[in-house]
């Protein structure tokens, strides 16, 4: 892993995303202790992905709708 000072980081962000982009991990430091480390996004994988959509159904269908029930029609948006 390598280490980068934030304001060079700042300096040169856009070839830090790219380095970070091709698999580097990248640890940026400030006044010489590390605050944050850069890292690719690992992929979700199937299994993951969909049990994270079953438990946000299962959120959405237990949650109570919010708002004030619709009393106009779509006519009246463009009076």
């Amino acid at each position: 892993m390598d280490t980068i000072s934030a304001a060079d980081a700042n300096r040169h962000f856009s070839a830090l995303l790219r380095r970070v982009a091709q698999g580097e991990r990248v640890t940026v430091t400030a006044r010489g202790k590390p605050v944050a480390t850069l890292a690719p996004v690992e992929p979700a994988t199937d299994l993951v992905r969909e049990a994270s959509r079953r438990r946000l159904l299962q959120r959405l269908q237990a949650q109570a709708p919010s708002g004030e029930p619709r009393a106009w029609v779509r006519s009246e948006l463009y009076d």
